[in-house]
């Protein structure tokens, strides 16, 4: 007889086979997801300060990816393991009861090697007394309430070893009224005094000197991704948008 013909025997062979193999893989890709829920949800809750809880972990259309269902929020893609996965488009790396943006630290080199092609002569700069143990440059306005903010904090964060540098970003512009008051700053004999004036809210001449940086500084910024100030960026090329604390900008840059 042809083996062939024998297609019920073939069939029942091929059912018991797969029966076999589910009995095997599903608790295995059941461990793996268990796996990958409690690393996600430890790295998650980390990375965002509070506790982010896993509803669910069910395979994605893609070979070896996860869809990831947030308790209350949005769903990720992640390795079958939970070792990786995209936040806001970024690969993050999950690393225990954290995690690391590894999209943010290919961009941190390019931002490192722009902002090396300003001069610090170019910069109002607030120096530490005592040693400078690191620094970082903040594109800023003077109408900006958080800059505002941000700039009453400056002694404290010189008291820490930090450098502040900053460069000018007007929001509204580069023809605005806060363009204007910015190369006020930069144009004036004491940049510093002038700078911490006019974001007290002191009205000063406007005093736009020929080839002031503000333009390029504008730029700058522009081609980095600033879209709102105080936009920090770390020596090492790191993006912090918006105002952080001094005391947290200290832990940041491992100075705490």
């Amino acid at each position: 007889m042809n083996p062939l013909d024998n297609r019920t025997g073939w069939r029942a062979r091929g059912a018991a086979m797969f029966a076999l193999l589910c009995f095997v893989t599903l608790p295995a890709l059941t461990a793996l997801a268990q796996e990958a829920e409690k690393r996600m949800a430890t790295a998650l809750s980390g990375y965002a300060g509070q506790p982010i809880a896993i509803e669910s972990i069910k395979p994605s259309p893609a070979p070896g990816i996860s869809e990831v269902q947030i308790e209350n929020g949005p769903m990720l893609y992640a390795t079958d393991d939970g070792a990786y996965f995209f936040l806001n488009g970024d690969l993050h790396r999950a690393d225990g009861a954290d995690a690391t943006n590894l999209t943010e630290e290919r961009r941190s080199v390019g931002r490192r090697e722009q902002m090396a092609t300003v001069s610090v002569d170019d910069m109002v700069v607030f120096s530490p007394e005592g040693e400078t143990l690191d620094y970082v440059s903040v594109f800023t306005d003077v109408t900006c309430f958080y800059c505002q903010k941000l700039h009453r904090e400056v002694d404290q964060l010189n008291a820490k070893g930090i450098e502040v540098r900053y460069l000018a970003f007007p929001r509204g512009g580069i023809d605005s009224e806060g363009a204007k008051k910015l190369a006020t700053a930069w144009c004036a004999e004491d940049q510093q005094t002038t700078l911490t004036e006019l974001k007290a809210g002191v009205e000063l001449p406007l005093n736009e000197c020929a080839d002031n940086p503000i333009a390029a500084q504008y730029q700058l910024g522009k081609d980095l991704g600033v879209s709102g100030t105080p936009a920090i960026v770390t020596s090492t090329g790191l993006m912090i948008p918006g105002y952080r604390p001094a005391s947290d900008l200290a832990a940041l840059l491992g100075l705490e």
